[in-house]
């Protein structure tokens, strides 16, 4: 038999089984391997051991003296639901065993076993059992040395992003937040909220780009009572509301140049009229703000004010892609079962070491917030508590099927390089706009909030014409 690689010596598994000879081949077999073995005749004695020993694994007979293996793997699951039990059975039972699998244990194998087969079992169910004590002493880890709960990573990149935002919490300095979407921008500001004395007070969210221009200013300063036709009342605007605490804007390059002006104010000057009004408003708000956007850049093309940026820019914290950083994954994973389970009131699922593998493997375009949300769906669908790689989305277990939806959506080739599909994404934006303003490119270049000659030079560079002018050069 060839040997597989040893597991670590701390791993320790439990043979429960009434036949002296399968427990005695069982111990010899994984003592080889240098597990260490302990074994017992029955149920009632495995139970007890349970409430006395720590376990790594449970191998566990079905046909028991007195009570049968199938309730003590069920009373197992409710002392410790993240211990995997791996069920012993002969070829006559396996529906029972596959009834256990279904009631949460991890596997099962047929006497007589396959030695390779059975190693392979117990190395998958053990690394499960670390990697969720691995979770839970990071868990305790991140609480003590950072303060954070909802923070899950264990790579370098993740733990150094850490320490910057502990040590930046307690200042005054605005913060920008930079990073792909979905990569959990908004839980790094209220990270950095609840680091700072300002925990106590609001911390208030806005999304930038979900408001027309006059609506996001009202909302910011508020108004005075007249301000305008359905101002029937003063009211308050977000920055005083979060007077004290913190606002956070999600997405802040899509603010136009009108309210960028007024922002910047605040920010130099720490007051602020309401709209309509001529009263000074003075406030004590820390802003974060966050990007998916190289504002940089947008500075370069006269869309972002320079100086606006440079304020905003005081700290910069840059958030990794998953992509960048797979060993978090499995520790993410875990973090989300138990999160999903305990919101649909399910005992505690876990992922087959084969759907583990293809979510570690996965590029997740659309990061933490992807993953998440492949992970409740799992959740919500399964059935028993082993999920396996069916109950995950098909553009995690076939990632090409996303690239053929999004070149068929902008007309190219599903092989098209990333400059591509960039260009032929801002065709198809541009053509669709253009086709909303009644081809007025005046209107769509305020829409867009970009100078007009941009707009007339993308239009040039990308060859777009309206219906009418295709129309008088194919006839």
């Amino acid at each position: 038999m060839p040997k597989n690689k040893p597991l670590q010596n701390a791993t320790r598994v439990l043979v429960v089984d009434d036949e002296e000879e399968i427990r005695d081949s069982l111990k010899i077999l994984l003592e080889s391997e240098g597990i260490q073995v302990e074994t017992v005749n029955n149920g009632e004695d495995c139970i007890a051991r349970i409430g006395s020993e720590s376990y790594d694994l449970i191998l566990l007979d079905l046909m028991l003296p007195g009570r049968s293996g199938l309730e003590i793997q069920k009373e197992l699951r409710a002392l410790d639901p993240a211990l995997p039990v791996v069920i012993i059975t002969a070829m006559a039972v396996i529906e029972t065993a596959v009834e256990a699998i279904r009631s949460g244990a991890y596997d099962y194998v047929t006497k007589p076993w396959n030695n390779d087969k059975l190693m392979a079992i117990v190395a998958n169910a053990t690394r499960q059992r670390s990697l969720h004590s691995e979770n839970l002493q990071l868990r305790r880890a991140l609480k003590e040395r950072y303060g954070f709960s909802n923070i899950v990573g264990k790579s370098e990149r993740m733990l150094r992003l850490l320490d910057l935002v502990t040590q930046v919490a307690s200042s005054r300095s605005t913060i920008l937040v930079q990073g792909e979407s979905g990569t959990g921008k908004e839980l790094i500001a209220k990270a950095i909220h609840l680091k700072s004395p300002r925990a106590e007070k609001p911390f208030v969210p806005v999304n930038s780009g979900s408001m027309p221009v006059d609506l996001l200013e009202s909302t910011l300063f508020g108004h005075v009572k007249g301000a305008f036709t359905s101002a029937v009342a003063a009211k308050k605007g977000l920055f005083e509301i979060a007077d004290q605490g913190t606002i956070f804007f999600d997405e802040i390059g899509t603010i136009g140049p009108e309210t960028q002006a007024k922002l910047l104010r605040v920010i130099q000057e720490r007051e602020f009229m309401r709209l309509g009004g001529t009263e000074t408003v003075h406030v004590d708000t820390r802003i974060i703000a966050a990007t998916n956007a190289d504002l940089k850049e947008m500075v370069t093309r006269g869309t972002f004010r320079e100086d606006l940026y440079y304020r905003l820019n005081v700290i910069n914290i840059n958030l990794p892609p998953l992509r960048e950083r797979p060993e978090d994954i499995p520790l993410l994973v875990e973090h989300f079962i138990r999160k999903y389970c305990e919101e649909n009131e399910k005992p505690n699922y876990t992922f087959s070491p084969e759907a583990l593998r293809v979510l570690v493997d996965n590029t997740w375009q659309g990061n933490v917030r992807e993953l998440e949300n492949a992970v409740e769906r799992a959740v919500v669908l399964a059935s028993s508590e082993m999920m396996d790689v069916d109950l995950l989305p098909e553009s995690v277990t076939r990632p090409e099927t996303r690239n053929q939806s999004i070149a068929a959506s902008l007309d190219i080739d599903p092989g098209s390089s990333l400059s591509q599909i960039v260009e032929a994404f801002e065709r198809q934006v541009i053509t669709e706009r253009l086709e909303q303003t009644g081809w007025s490119q005046t209107e769509a270049a305020e829409s867009f909030n970009i100078p007009l000659s941009t707009l007339n030079q993308k239009i040039k560079r990308h060859g777009i014409a309206s219906k009418k002018k295709r129309e008088k050069f194919t006839t």
